[in-house]
């Protein structure tokens, strides 16, 4: 891609921890001043939560933008916003967490770099990524996975509840 050439880009986002409406409309806010397009934005999603211990259910949902930034620049950008909402990093995965941005796809990019692997590794068996992803794009194809919607169908997706909040 040249430095002209602007990626549609697919981002995840998620919240459990204070004020979990609060974190996406803030994660969105931020999102939107960084240097790209918003594209798309579903609706909001709740979502029980996957992971140790007891945790509050989450909110999730996918913003499609137009970027000339490139991956691991996106990528930086998406987790200094996390820093700014109080995300922190533990070695513990799926624990709570005040905010998850995930890259989810970076136009038809595979890439397995140590710090970021696209599509995103897990998307394809995630109904709480999937169900929003095809709100916004639904013909959408995760390169060496398949159709969107044909991994869907494969998913266990109760306990995703599209909301009627406006974020």
């Amino acid at each position: 891609m040249s430095q002209a050439t602007e990626a549609s880009v697919f981002i995840a986002l998620g919240s459990n921890l204070q004020d979990p409406l609060a974190q996406m409309r803030r994660a969105l806010a931020a999102i939107r001043k960084l240097p790209l397009r918003l594209l798309g934005q579903s609706s909001l999603y709740q979502t029980l939560a996957i992971g140790p211990g007891e945790q509050a259910d989450y909110l999730n949902a996918v913003v499609q933008v137009a970027t000339r930034l490139q991956p691991l620049a996106l990528l930086t950008e998406l987790q200094q916003i996390e820093r700014q909402q109080g995300r922190q990093r533990t070695a513990q995965r799926w624990s709570a967490r005040t905010l998850d941005l995930d890259i989810l796809l970076f136009e038809e990019r595979v890439c397995d770099d140590p710090q970021l692997t696209l599509p995103h590794p897990r998307m394809h068996e995630r109904a709480f990524v999937l169900i929003p992803l095809l709100e916004i794009a639904d013909s959408i194809k995760i390169p060496g996975q398949g159709a969107a919607k044909d991994l869907l169908a494969t998913c266990h997706h109760s306990g995703v509840e599209k909301l009627a909040l406006n974020w």
